[in-house]
């Protein structure tokens, strides 16, 4: 029996936390081998080292490439990305997988493309056709990765028309919804107490709000300022918060001292990273979501919780009811946390749906991926010119 070989390349925790629910259904087909390349800042304990949830997955890890440039810079960022280049073509090259698979808009999604097109390998693209008008880097890198891959699997149907409308041949385009909300469906979460006992939570927090801050690049001389004023605010209305840190983009440093100025503060609780079961329970818990995270855009409407954006991050991205982007300063922050604590501000929760999916979108890329020949489109001979 032919065994179709796949790998997945994954260099942070949120793109593998998105993608766990699939990698779990490879992982248990005796007909498909699924080996991780983990890169970038899975191995940095200044991010949590999430390598070890990896490992505690079970997930059958093909390489542990140390490639991240542990800086607050642009710089460091490319360097990053040519580190995962440099050090994977061989690698990949030697392991010659029947499918390479990456997700969303970071800077190793690119490398994944680009590596599978020079070594003629198939390569599968989740999340492309989005679009935020944030500014933000990552937007044109998401869809120059669509250009490089072969096929796609995305979220939305408007997504599909984005892609379709940048030349990509619909017959390469599956829509099955995201994926990221598979884990959120079927999560039982623990109790309010078992957090507490978590985290070692002596008083207070029996109601609290999960915030997700990451820098972006137009805010990122003033991501400190923009995370204290989301603290400051949460503070002055006596809401307690548990408290993600940032990721590896440029201005995490910023939000990182905000962070230490704040780690006594009994109105907080901050964390560097979380097992997938504690991170879902914080997450059900929560009154609502605050920050930037395309969680609260996703994810949230799932559960359902509010979600405040704030800020530039996600501007522009399709979102549910369930959403209330504000800008930077207290005030606006503080009447977008108002809003969404109405008691009137979701109606009928039980029976609001989230557009980005049901939770059964995995068993959906699985299925897919089980009988599709990705080499029948390897070749992209597509001219956009033509109908």
């Amino acid at each position: 029996m032919f065994t179709k070989k796949i790998l997945a390349i994954t260099s942070i925790r949120s793109d593998y936390d998105l993608m766990t629910q699939l990698y779990q259904l490879l992982n248990k087909d005796i007909d498909i081998e699924l080996k991780l390349l983990v890169s970038g800042a899975h191995m940095s304990p200044s991010f949590g080292k999430s390598v070890d949830l990896i490992h505690k997955d079970g997930f059958d890890i093909l390489v542990k490439l140390e490639t991240l440039i542990d800086s607050d810079t642009n710089v460091s960022r490319l360097k990053t990305a040519s580190l995962l280049l440099q050090n994977s073509i061989d690698i990949i090259e030697a392991y010659r997988p029947d499918l390479i698979i990456y997700c969303g808009d970071r800077e190793d999604v690119i490398i994944g493309g680009l590596i599978g097109g020079y070594l003629e390998i198939p390569t599968l693209h989740f999340y492309g056709g989005d679009h935020v008008k944030d500014g933000h880097f990552d937007n044109p890198i998401r869809h120059a990765t669509s250009k490089l891959s072969c096929v796609h699997m995305v979220s939305l149907y408007q997504h599909k028309n984005r892609l379709i409308k940048m030349g990509e041949n619909p017959d390469r385009i599956f829509s099955i919804g995201s994926i990221a909300l598979d884990k959120f469906c079927k999560h039982k979460p623990c109790s309010k107490n078992e957090i507490k006992s978590f985290f070692n939570i002596k008083r207070g927090f029996h109601t609290f709000v999960l915030i997700i801050f990451h820098p972006v690049l137009e805010e990122k001389e003033s991501a400190g300022l923009y995370f204290e004023n989301i603290l400051k605010t949460l503070k002055n209305k006596n809401i307690h918060a548990i408290v993600s840190a940032p990721n590896t983009d440029p201005g995490n440093r910023k939000i990182f001292k905000m962070i230490e100025k704040y780690k006594s503060d009994e109105n907080f609780v901050f964390y560097k990273n979380l097992d997938r079961e504690m991170f879902l329970s914080v997450y059900k818990h929560s009154s609502f979501i605050i920050g930037n995270s395309s969680s609260g855009i996703i994810e949230a409407a799932s559960i359902p919780i509010p979600a405040v954006n704030v800020g530039l991050r996600q501007v522009g991205r399709y979102s549910g009811e369930n959403v209330v982007f504000c800008n930077t300063d207290m005030l606006s922050i503080g009447k977008a946390i108002e809003k969404v604590m109405n008691k009137d501000f979701l109606n009928s929760p039980s029976e609001f749906k989230n557009p980005y999916g049901d939770g059964n979108s995995s068993i959906k890329a699985y299925e897919i991926i089980k009988k599709t020949d990705f080499r029948k489109f390897l070749l992209k001979k597509e001219d956009p010119l033509e109908p």
